[in-house]
């Protein structure tokens, strides 16, 4: 007789093509597994009208997925992992993440403009770091799924938009009929926290269960970046980036711009270091 476990996931085609990754994954990894999801609507997803910078983005695309979680009404929870809070609810924890797509992020531009005027973006870290190639630039918000965003985009709402490469790949979104994409280089545009890793989120008693189902190599690099938002006092929704790869880990800080950190060979002693180089470039909260 097959475990059956219960996927808390927001009902929006990319978060269910995630997490139909996740139950495909958990059930390759065990033959005793079988997953079922269970479609939750967030209270970010029922408030399109809200600007997250000024309602305050932590825990809307989040919360109703972590409640199912400690109500027992769910075993695991599928997030974007740069989504999350670097704080979790008592009593809950990451457990891992599938492996990470392509971190960049793609600049979507109305084909009938040349250098784009207008972008639409909520986020803080894009309209950041975009500044400075697009020094006179206009920006807005854009809210919605990627499709909707897209289709906005294509009416001239804006001469463009950002998004992330990962979830246009997971969804099969190659090219869009009045669009053309731009992949931005992530040394002039460093992604998000997390940007393309899907995260599952557990109760603490479980976590070992699903961690050794999961990725080790995102683990490594979800959780470096994490540990550095965290102690920079960032969120999801500020202007402020961490990257990790090949044991270098870029930041990006909007009183500071790009900075990057060459980490030992001791993985054991890359909090500390974290710890100092931010503490010495004055970016420690």
């Amino acid at each position: 007789m097959k475990q059956e476990i219960t996927i808390a996931t927001r009902k929006s085609r990319l978060a269910l093509v995630q997490s139909e990754s996740v139950a495909e994954h958990l059930a390759k990894s065990s033959e005793h597994l079988k997953c079922v999801l269970s479609k939750i609507v967030t209270t970010g997803d029922k408030r399109l009208e809200w600007s997250l910078e000024k309602e305050g983005g932590k825990g809307l695309f989040t919360k109703e997925l972590e409640d199912a979680l400690l109500e027992n009404r769910a075993d695991i929870a599928v997030h974007s992992a740069k989504d999350l809070p670097t704080e979790m609810p008592k009593g809950l924890v990451l457990a891992g993440f599938l492996p990470r797509e392509i971190v960049n992020d793609v600049l979507i531009v109305n084909d009938k403009v040349g250098i784009p005027k207008t972008i639409a973006t909520s986020s803080p870290r894009r309209r950041s770091q975009l500044d400075k190639m697009f020094p006179n630039i206009e920006w807005s918000t854009i809210r919605g799924n990627v499709e909707t965003r897209l289709r906005k985009i294509a009416e001239h709402q804006a001469d463009a938009t950002v998004l992330a490469a990962a979830g246009l790949k997971r969804l099969g979104i190659q090219k869009f009929v009045g669009l053309r994409f731009e992949t931005l280089n992530e040394d002039d545009v460093i992604p998000a926290t997390g940007q393309a890793a899907i995260a599952i989120q557990c109760r603490k008693e479980e976590v070992e269960f699903y961690s050794k189902l999961l990725h080790a190599p995102t683990a490594q690099a979800v959780f470096t970046e994490r540990l550095c938002l965290e102690l920079m006092g960032g969120g999801c929704h500020s202007a402020m980036a961490t990257y990790f790869k090949d044991k270098s880990l870029k930041i990006y800080h909007e009183n500071r711009g790009a900075l990057s950190l060459k980490l030992s060979e001791k993985e054991s002693d890359w909090a500390i270091q974290i710890e100092n180089f931010l503490e010495s470039n004055q970016l420690k909260s």
